[in-house]
């Protein structure tokens, strides 16, 4: 650390009963009170060098008794006084970055310039501050910290700006040296005020040299060094400070994609909801996370609601606008900055036009590629983030069903989490009424649930009898379609059909078979075969439901659009299935008499 010392005589002040003088053959004529430090000093030495203790004692006049001169708001207090008072009277003073602030203050304050005497404090200030300071980091570093105490009169006096340059000029100097530690500067920035971050930070942006994801790393360190410490705890309130923080690294982020983690956006995201960020700061952080969806993980996405913001225990409104702009940034090309767009250009006119033209079909396939792949991984995120949040009593099933609609069809493989997200929510939600869930399960394409899927909802008692038997439907399909040995339908279907007699006696003895391939093993989540093994449910309950269908539905069709483009006769047979659900059973019935005549 650099200092600078001013003056040549020993240092002579001393107190004697709470008042600090200086030693002396001549009495004191001049009484200055600083705060409750008392000074007893001479007009001449003084005088000659501050022209406010000047204008001051004119203003008085004179008396037989010196006056005492009050300076109650004195910038840098006592202390910064008195290194003024013994630059005036020749002693030895030190300066250095620690003390350069309060005495450049005390001294502004005093004006002590060049206009009342030659090379005065304030010329001598500068120059150590131009000289010294200014040309090292940590030096620098320190004096602009200092300057928080006295933030109106530094902006005034520069130096406070002056800082925010030089330390921003340093790191973009440092980003441009080979085999540096180009972020070393990230550790030594996050000591300071945000306000005096945002300043360096901004100035460093706009240079445009140093990388994204260098600033992007810079902003997660600052912000794991102070957000930690500024969201409220248990009953504590989020304070202006935390929230101006929130507001000045969201205005910092760069543009780029990639530039800060999908994790890292999220967690601004979760102290945004307990600082009770603005409006277009929560939904600013939602639309970057939503350009790099497919890197959250599931954890990520549960975002506690913020208090007195509603009902639900996380933020689905959040999650909603996090899908709509993934959706979305695959609706346009993506574009490319104008140098990277002007360099590529350069390189394409010095290729062959085969050259060019295969380059921009492999660019595109791999793009697609890239799209759907990330697509994929979006739409297994969002089926695993519903199954958590299909719990929530107070979730309504409109925003569930938003959510899960608005995943692209291509995008789920199957739809057995979508069956376990209809599966939880509506054992959670037990006082759903019959077209409550019959709404909910619209979402549900049974042609794309596999067999462990089909088998649990086939003896699911929650789900319309409808949908059972379209799952049922569906799945003696592929059944009779394969030729693989099928097992027996549960019990309680098999009830119903003897019970309605549907089909005549031959109905009550046929056996209705499902579609089985290799045995299932037994897994943590309940879905295993064994799960399924539990007595069948009551031949009135059954019937109860049978009768409710048949009040509603129709003789109607099912549409079979999926099964009429394959180009099997078969299949095509298999297009229509009827809406009433005694006409389902005598359907499949006749499809298992035909099956087992061939075999």
């Amino acid at each position: 650390m650099r200092f600078m010392k001013l003056g040549t005589r020993p240092d002579t002040f001393f107190t004697t009963e709470a008042i600090r003088s200086v030693s002396s053959e001549v009495s004191t004529d001049l009484r200055i009170q600083v705060q409750r430090s008392l000074y007893h000093l001479h007009k001449f030495p003084m005088l000659s060098k501050c022209l406010r203790l000047q204008q001051l004692c004119s203003e008085l006049g004179d008396a037989a008794e010196p006056a005492v001169i009050h300076l109650p708001d004195f910038p840098g207090g006592a202390e910064a006084f008195e290194l003024c008072a013994k630059f005036c009277y020749g002693i030895t003073v030190t300066l250095s970055p620690l003390n350069l602030v309060p005495v450049w203050c005390a001294a502004c304050y005093l004006r002590m310039s060049d206009d009342a005497d030659r090379s005065n404090l304030l010329v001598k200030l500068d120059v150590f501050f131009s000289s010294c300071i200014l040309q090292r980091w940590k030096d620098t570093l320190a004096t602009l910290r200092s300057t928080r105490k006295h933030a109106p009169l530094c902006e005034e006096l520069g130096v406070t700006g002056r800082c925010v340059d030089a330390i921003a000029t340093a790191i973009i100097s440092s980003s441009t040296l080979p085999g540096a530690s180009r972020n070393r500067w990230a550790a030594d920035l996050s000591e300071l005020g945000v306000d005096h971050y945002w300043r360096i930070m901004v100035v460093v942006k706009s240079a445009r040299v140093v990388s994204s994801k260098l600033v992007g790393e810079a902003l997660q360190i600052y912000a794991g060094r102070w957000l930690a410490t500024m969201v409220p705890g248990n009953g504590q309130e989020a304070t202006g400070k935390s929230t101006l923080l929130m507001e000045k690294i969201v205005s910092l982020l760069p543009s780029e994609k990639g530039s800060v983690s999908c994790g890292f956006l999220l967690k601004l995201l979760k102290a945004a909801n307990f600082l009770h960020a603005s409006a277009p700061v929560k939904t600013e952080l939602a639309r970057r996370v939503g350009l790099q969806l497919e890197e959250a993980s599931v954890q990520d996405l549960l975002i506690p609601q913020a208090a007195n913001s509603g009902d639900t225990l996380y933020d689905v409104d959040v999650v909603m606008t996090m899908l709509e702009e993934f959706l979305l940034q695959g609706q346009s090309p993506a574009t490319s900055p104008p140098r990277e767009e002007k360099l590529r250009r350069q390189r394409r006119q010095s290729r062959s036009a085969d050259k060019v033209e295969f380059e921009v079909h492999e660019n595109g396939r791999r793009s697609s590629s890239s799209s759907h792949s990330s697509k994929l991984r979006v739409g297994k995120l969002i089926d695993s983030y519903l199954q958590e949040i299909a719990e929530d009593k107070n979730l309504p099933m409109e925003k569930l069903i938003a959510i899960a609609e608005a995943v692209p069809d291509f995008a789920r493989a199957d739809h057995d989490d979508l069956y376990r997200v209809i599966d939880i929510y509506l054992r959670s939600h037990p006082e759903l009424d019959k077209n409550s869930r019959k709404h909910l399960c619209r979402m549900l394409d049974c042609k794309k649930l596999t067999v462990e899927a089909c088998m649990h909802a086939a003896q699911n008692e929650l789900l319309p009898l409808r949908v059972v038997l379209q799952v049922l439907f569906f799945e003696q399909s592929r059944a009779a379609m394969s030729g693989f040995q099928v097992t027996e339908l549960a019990n309680n279907i098999k009830a119903l059909l003897a019970k309605t007699g549907t089909g005549g006696d031959a109905g009550g003895r046929e056996v209705l078979k499902l579609h089985h391939i290799g045995a299932a093993s037994p897994s943590e989540d309940g879905w295993s075969i064994s799960r399924l093994k539990r007595p069948a449910a009551k031949l009135q309950a059954l019937e109860l439901k049978l009768e409710e269908e048949n009040d509603i539905d129709d003789g109607g069709l099912i549409p079979g659009e999926a099964l009429l483009r394959t180009p099997s006769s078969r299949l095509k047979a298999l297009c229509s299935l009827p809406r009433n659900p005694k006409k389902i059973i005598a359907k499949l019935l006749g499809m298992n008499r035909s099956a087992n005549e061939r075999n």
